[in-house]
């Protein structure tokens, strides 16, 4: 009988952990995840998944640990030997990356090196394979429209800058070591599950209160900003594909199109079945309810990341060819999911209240 395939997930409390939990489950793997500790609890996205650990045969294990203790990091990987390990550990908010660049280069780009020196240490080369997230904001001031793996990379952040690493330090321990080791450079990929300070959840969470009259006005940064939104579910699919190659390699993942952040309000918007007007230009650029009773859209300056990043279009035909991946939601499905489940959650919390 072929035994299930381990997994460790580093980040699997995040909305992409969740969805890789949930797909390689379904795949018959046992899941292995590291969480940190918290006063408060931390894992809602997993909760769903949870089982009780005096039960037999468990498919779904949590460990406490952090991807910036050397030590946890190796013993966790030590003790459960998994066939494959996902890093989605990360600072993953670019603006909060200026206000503590040093714990992010500590967990974004050493932790990596954690994970990859650990699977050397133990002498896994053979038998652990390991996938890096990889991110968009790697490109920055782009060199290139579209990006694709061989575009130069340009980071504009300290996020950016701790990617590249973690990037290279794959790359050079599957060339150095034989490490079954590849790069997963995901553009924007969003959902219901998205963290609440990430904008497209911001987005949706704010109109839905304005919607619903818990909220007046929505304030957000550069409204011309471009981005490739994808759907989180789609995305962990090629994860989870990339591992499963002969070979490593690194790929790009993306839907090839691009919309700025103002059209994707405008699509909200319109799945809310809101009436609205736009006034002004750039920074001067406010959103009315018809008739410009209301305000519910104004651009704070504050919210302006020191470098911004204007453009981001992800070109994933090596991905789509290779893997075979293809993409299950477009914009409007992404967003009429994410308006449906931030409306249901905000009614069932008025009800409970």
């Amino acid at each position: 009988m072929r035994k299930n395939k381990k997994a460790l997930i580093f980040g699997i409390t995040g909305q992409d952990g969740s969805y890789l939990s949930e797909l390689l489950l379904k795949k018959n793997y046992i899941v292995h995840g590291v969480i940190r500790r918290s006063s408060s609890f931390n894992t809602s996205r997993i909760n769903h998944l949870y089982q009780d650990p005096h039960i037999n045969n468990r498919k779904f294990i949590l460990h406490y640990g952090d991807i910036t203790d050397s030590i946890s990091v190796s013993s966790i990987i030590k003790k459960i030997l998994p066939d494959e390990i996902y890093n989605l550990a990360a600072q993953s908010h670019v603006a909060v990356s200026f206000e503590v660049p040093e714990y992010t280069a500590n967990a974004d780009a050493i932790g990596s090196l954690r994970i990859l020196e650990a699977i050397r240490f133990h002498n896994l080369q053979k038998k652990t394979k390991f996938y890096q997230a990889g991110t968009s904001e790697m490109y920055g001031k782009v060199l290139e429209v579209p990006q694709k793996e061989t575009t130069p990379f340009y980071p504009r952040s300290p996020y950016g800058v701790a990617k590249v690493y973690a990037h290279w330090i794959t790359t050079n321990y599957r060339e150095a070591y034989d490490i079954f080791a590849c790069n997963g450079i995901l553009f924007n990929h969003e959902s219901s599950r998205r963290g609440g300070t990430f904008v497209t959840k911001k987005i949706v969470n704010a109109l839905c209160k304005i919607k619903l009259g818990l909220q007046q006005t929505l304030y957000l940064g550069n409204l011309e900003a471009k981005r490739d939104w994808g759907h989180a579910k789609d995305y962990v699919v090629a994860m989870w594909k990339m591992m499963q190659q002969k070979k490593p390699k690194d790929y790009v993942i993306a839907t090839g199109k691009q919309y700025t952040v103002k059209h994707f309000v405008n699509l909200v918007l319109k799945e809310l079945k809101m009436d609205y007007s736009w006034k002004g230009t750039g920074i001067n650029s406010q959103c009315f309810t018809k008739g410009l009773k209301n305000k519910i859209v104004s651009v704070d300056k504050n919210y302006f990341r020191p470098l911004e990043v204007d453009t981001l279009l992800g070109n994933s035909s090596k991905a789509r060819r290779e893997l075979k991946w293809k993409i299950n939601y477009n914009i409007k499905s992404l967003i009429k999911e994410m308006v449906s489940e931030e409306l249901n959650s905000l009614k069932n919390d008025k009800k409970i209240r």
